[in-house]
């Protein structure tokens, strides 16, 4: 449990750290700088975020994003699972959306190609004015209502615009036969007690997904290990192998 303790402060202090970090993951300000031929911090940090996938997954969801500290901490006002099915599509058609209008915009653009990592930011800070503030709650409030309407980290299912970004890098590293991070489960120890269900902050349905061998398949993992250490008969457990597709 020590790991977990370790995650969740991790994750928590991430969030408190959001206003200082909001416009390094902004969907918007990537397009603004593409306007300008930049490549501002945002663009670098989800280069950052497909590239660690190829290696760990969407790790970065469960140990580092301040929305998903956000979330687990509204998992005490709502902590029914999420429905997943077509909804959890939902970010993907955003994300696609967003992508082409980010090419286009850089096709558009203007001026040589320059690199700023602090493109909109004072001293590296992104919410220093007042009216950044109505911006900041204002995603916020985006990030929050799929949580409280739909349950456990809702908007990590629903809307999220940078998941698409590790789901897109895990399959690029599996193409490519890389070592990967991911979890697998010794069916045959597991005693169905469900505590993996209740200890998973995205509301997956764990269990299932051991009896059918498809834990390390599963798109909507964060691999935050809540599942590994809840078990008491250690069926489930971290793996970093190379893996080739079947």
């Amino acid at each position: 449990m020590k790991r977990q303790k370790i995650r969740r402060t991790v994750i928590f202090i991430s969030f408190l750290l959001f206003p200082v970090t909001i416009w390094y993951l902004s969907p918007y300000l990537i397009i603004q700088a593409a306007f300008e031929h930049i490549l501002n911090g945002s663009f670098w940090v989800f280069m950052g975020m497909l590239v660690l996938s190829m290696f760990a997954g969407r790790v970065w969801c469960g140990y580092f994003c301040p929305a998903g500290g956000l979330q687990e901490c509204l998992g005490r006002c709502n902590d029914k699972p999420a429905k997943g099915g077509w909804r959890n599509k939902i970010k993907y058609v955003i994300w696609s959306l967003w992508i082409i209008g980010v090419i286009v915009t850089y096709i558009l653009g203007k001026n040589d190609v320059t690199v700023d990592f602090f493109y909109m930011t004072d001293h590296g800070i992104s919410v220093t004015e007042i009216y950044n503030y109505v911006i900041y709650y204002g995603v916020l409030l985006i990030l929050v209502l799929p949580t409280l309407i739909g349950g456990k980290r809702g908007a990590c299912h629903y809307i999220c615009w940078m998941a698409p970004f590790m789901v897109v890098g895990s399959s690029i590293g599996r193409f490519l036969h890389l070592p990967q991070l991911h979890i697998e489960a010794d069916k045959d120890k597991c005693i169905s007690c469900n505590r993996c269900n209740k200890a998973c902050p995205m509301g997956l349905d764990v269990k299932s997904m051991v009896e059918e061998g498809t834990n390390s398949k599963c798109t909507e993992c964060i691999q935050c290990g809540e599942c590994v250490d809840e078990c008491p008969k250690g069926v489930l457990k971290y793996k970093f192998l190379w893996r080739k597709n079947k």
